[in-house]
């Protein structure tokens, strides 16, 4: 299923994590074993914040991508199940 992951980071754990250069190596850990569809970073009520798009397949996977953010970022993370343009007309299509 594709999911909207909105990770809101906290500034003093990202900063250190950043100085350590720990950050792009959770990033691109992610990248590599998840293939988002889509990444975008942005801030959030002035957090530093990522929205990722990832097809899960099995729910355990949710813990696998979100742990590294929880424990290196202390994050706030929400998934949200998400469609495209297709998924959208396809269950447009079923209403009859």
């Amino acid at each position: 299923m594709r999911m909207l992951m909105t990770v809101e980071m906290d500034n003093e754990a990202v900063s250190r994590s950043i100085q350590e250069h720990t950050m792009p190596d959770v990033l691109e850990s992610t990248f590599e074993r998840f293939h988002p569809e889509a990444a975008y970073f942005t801030t959030h009520d002035g957090q530093r914040t990522a929205y990722l798009v990832l097809d899960i397949t099995e729910p355990a996977q949710m813990v696998q991508i979100a742990e590294p953010f929880f424990s290196s970022m202390n994050a706030k993370i929400d998934w949200s199940p998400v469609m495209n343009r297709d998924d959208l007309r396809e269950g447009l299509s079923r209403l009859g």
